[in-house]
């Protein structure tokens, strides 16, 4: 992808291996994109939930690991809930590489699944808190830096076809990527005078360690094997598979590249024809 040289990228909820946020860190690297991989960094034996963090020494992992590629690497813990938080990761990623010209809204929680009547508002404002308030806060200050630089920007966030679409047993995670599509639309109403671009990128399953977590409740939901749930979904997918960790990277460093630099305020899907509008 031209463009990406030199550039410098925020990547949230970067700190689990094998996940979305590696993922695009190791595309964006490879274009000569320079790295700050975050994540909340919970220590190890911390009581949190399923799937919820990478741990320090994940996130640390995977920033040896990428650095072994030769990328060029930093990372920061910090809580996206805090204003403090993300302001910092932005100063540090300045403070490490001089600039931010990509911020990834990666991190997100996927794994508070049940019946709505039977949800606890605490859960749904733990999900609605780091899938839609951490994005505004992010946002909120790479956008600061990026009009502060004067030359553009690109803003990514990962919604979901869930965004699109309501699926049961996942209502407070559907309407948090809903509203993640709608301040996509307005941020990049908002920040195109400044050549920010804003868009979001719209998977249908993908089975990282999380996905194989939703692949097990869904399908004990559904009173079927996961064999059968898998084959399922793979019957309704045209391409006739889920999506890959790659597919959403590759998505991903298309709309940071020059290539994209007239595209905004768009969710795009990532599917494999499954979700088409």
């Amino acid at each position: 992808m031209t463009g990406l040289q030199g550039k410098v990228a925020i990547i949230t909820g970067s700190g689990r291996p094998k996940g979305l946020g590696q993922g695009m860190a190791r595309r964006l690297a490879r274009d000569g994109v320079r790295v700050m991989l975050h994540d909340r960094g919970a220590v190890a034996g911390e009581v949190a939930p399923a799937h919820g963090v990478g741990t320090s020494a994940d996130l640390e992992g995977v920033a040896a690991h990428l650095r072994s590629q030769g990328a060029a690497v930093a990372t920061c813990t910090g809580d996206l809930l805090v204003e403090d938080d993300v302001a910092r990761l932005v100063a540090r990623t300045v403070e490490t590489f001089g600039r931010v010209d990509i911020l990834i809204n990666n991190a997100g929680i996927g794994y508070l699944f049940g019946p709505l009547v039977d949800m606890p508002a605490e859960q749904w404002d733990a999900v609605l808190g780091v899938n839609l308030r951490a994005v505004f806060l992010g946002m909120k200050y790479a956008a600061r830096q990026m009009i502060a630089q004067g030359d553009g920007g690109r803003i990514v966030s990962i919604a979901s076809q869930a965004g699109k679409s309501g699926f049961a047993l996942a209502s407070a995670y559907t309407a948090s990527k809903h509203g993640l599509i709608g301040l996509t639309r307005s941020a990049a109403l908002e920040f195109a005078e400044h050549g920010i671009t804003v868009n979001a990128i719209c998977p249908n399953h993908v089975t990282t360690g999380l996905g194989a977590w939703q692949n097990a409740f869904m399908s004990q939901a559904q009173g079927i094997s996961e064999e059968d749930y898998l084959a399922a979904m793979r019957r309704r997918i045209p391409l006739g598979r889920p999506g890959t960790v790659q597919d959403t990277a590759e998505a991903c460093a298309f709309l940071c590249s020059d290539a994209a630099a007239y595209i905004t305020a768009e969710a795009i899907n990532v599917s494999g024809g499954e979700e088409y509008h």
